[in-house]
C-alpha cells in the first residue's frame, strides 16, 4: 500500500523536527548541564576539545535542524560528527553499537545523512525561503 504524498511530507517534517529536538538535548547537557548533564564550566568551556565543540555542534546544530534552516549543510556536518563520535569513542569498546553504547551515534548519523540527501521538507525555514524566492 502506497502512502499518500501529504503523509510522506508530514512524516518527513516530523522526523526532522524530532531529530533536531533530540539532538539539541545532547548539546544542552554538554554546554549548560541541563537535563541531567554536567556542563563544560561556563562559556570558556564551550571551546574545549572535544566535549565543548561537540556541545556547540549538537546544541546549535539541533536547533537549526529543528527549524529547518540550512538543513542540508548542517546535516552533512552533523553526520560527520556522529561518525567520528562512533569510531573514536564507541567502536574501541566493541564492534556492535548495542554493546559499545554507540547506537545513538549510528542512528543520528544515518538520520542526518537522510536529511542531507532529502532536505528539510515542509514546515521549515528552507522551504519557506524556497517558496519565497520562486519566480512563478
Amino acid at each position: 500500500m502506497k502512502a499518500p504524498d501529504g503523509c510522506k511530507s508530514t512524516t518527513h517534517a516530523a522526523l526532522r523536527i524530532v531529530t533536531g529536538l533530540m539532538f539539541w538535548q545532547h548539546g544542552a547537557q554538554k554546554l549548560f548541564g541541563w537535563l541531567g548533564g554536567t556542563g563544560v564550566g561556563g562559556f570558556t568551556g564551550w571551546f574545549t576539545w572535544p566535549v565543548g565543540i561537540a556541545g556547540i555542534l549538537e546544541f546549535f546544530g539541533g536547533i537549526l535542524i529543528l527549524i529547518g534552516f540550512k538543513t542540508r549543510s548542517v546535516a552533512f556536518i552533523l553526520a560527520g560528527q556522529m561518525a567520528v563520535a562512533f569510531w573514536w569513542r564507541h567502536f574501541p569498546d566493541g564492534f556492535w553499537p548495542i554493546q559499545n553504547r554507540g547506537e545513538a551515534s549510528v542512528l543520528f548519523c544515518f538520520l542526518f545523512l537522510f536529511l542531507w540527501t532529502a532536505g528539510a521538507g515542509k514546515w521549515s525555514l528552507d522551504d519557506m525561503m524556497d517558496r519565497g524566492s520562486s519566480t512563478e
